[in-house]
């Protein structure tokens, strides 16, 4: 079954999610998102109005456009509106257990022939897909953050994904003007199996009081010519999907070397997850970010 994609469900108002939404409906496509929260996907709607806002302070849009991408995104509690939607794009929490549960509750409300994509930065797509009742059309589809900058998009297949899903995806991904990379289904991916181990080693450089925060991340933007330092791109991205991507590393591979930092667990366990709680190796809550280390 060949598909056409013309319709896409997003799950999850969250940083991802949103991104998804805004870059789908700029493509084109007809958008239904939902999350568990009323008030999250209010959020989520006007911080995408927000972006589009900047975009047209830039010259990169008129008001006549943005109201178009506007108009193609609907928003729900529930997954009903996902009924004639040709493709699914689930963009919860990096938590397999979550993620399970949203494909139980997802699969008997779409059409036969709609594939279902996981956002999962290091999730295994074949163990996710043998949650669902169609593992031949299941993909992982991995965005960047934040999604509407970013240029790559990683493209999994678990063992069973069909030639189909895999074409029509790569398909989709290129008229969002993304680029495609294709990786083999092993944890985290490309992308993450480099990035996260080499920002854990950051934490345990800070832990260790090899340098404080503001030296690991000069040393790492003007000595290695990074735009962000991987302590500040740890709290951009979230301390605890940091340690849910190590954590995934350190039991699918079984090797010593992605063991997370007990810095890392500690930040988690306290709840200072970065930019999103306003704490995490920096303070935000002045305005002005604050090294805590």
């Amino acid at each position: 079954m060949s598909v056409d994609i013309r319709k896409v469900g997003v799950i999850g108002a969250g940083q991802m999610g949103k991104g998804v939404a805004q870059v789908c409906a700029a493509a084109g496509y007809d958008v239904a998102l939902t999350d568990l929260s009323e008030d999250q996907l209010v959020k989520a709607v006007n911080d995408i109005d927000s972006g589009l806002s900047r975009m047209m302070e830039r010259g990169g849009m008129d008001a006549a456009r943005k109201a178009e991408i506007l108009s193609r995104i609907k928003t729900s509690t529930e997954y009903a509106p996902f009924g004639d939607a040709d493709m699914v794009i689930e963009c919860a929490a990096e938590n397999e257990s979550v993620k399970r549960k949203i494909f139980t509750q997802l699969c008997p409300v779409l059409k036969p022939e709609a594939l279902i994509a996981s956002n999962t930065s290091s999730i295994s797509i074949t163990r996710l897909g043998a949650a669902t009742d169609r593992p031949e059309r299941f993909i992982g589809i991995h965005f960047m953050n934040p999604v509407p900058r970013m240029q790559l998009v990683e493209l999994i297949r678990g063992i069973v994904t069909d030639d189909d899903t895999f074409e029509a995806s790569r398909g989709f991904i290129g008229r969002l003007g993304k680029t495609v990379t294709v990786s083999e289904d092993f944890p985290a991916f490309i992308v993450n199996r480099i990035l996260l181990p080499m920002i854990n080693e950051a934490v345990y450089t800070l832990y260790e009081g090899v340098g404080s925060v503001e030296a690991i991340d000069t040393a790492m933007k003007l000595g290695a010519n990074h735009p962000m330092g991987p302590l500040q791109l740890a709290d951009f991205i979230g301390l605890d999907t940091c340690l849910s991507v190590m954590q995934v590393l350190h039991e699918g591979l079984a090797d010593s070397k992605y063991r997370p930092c007990p810095l890392l667990v500690k930040y988690v366990e306290a709840g200072w997850l970065g930019r999103k709680t306003q704490r995490g190796f920096y303070d935000y809550r002045s305005g002005t970010p604050v090294p805590t280390r």
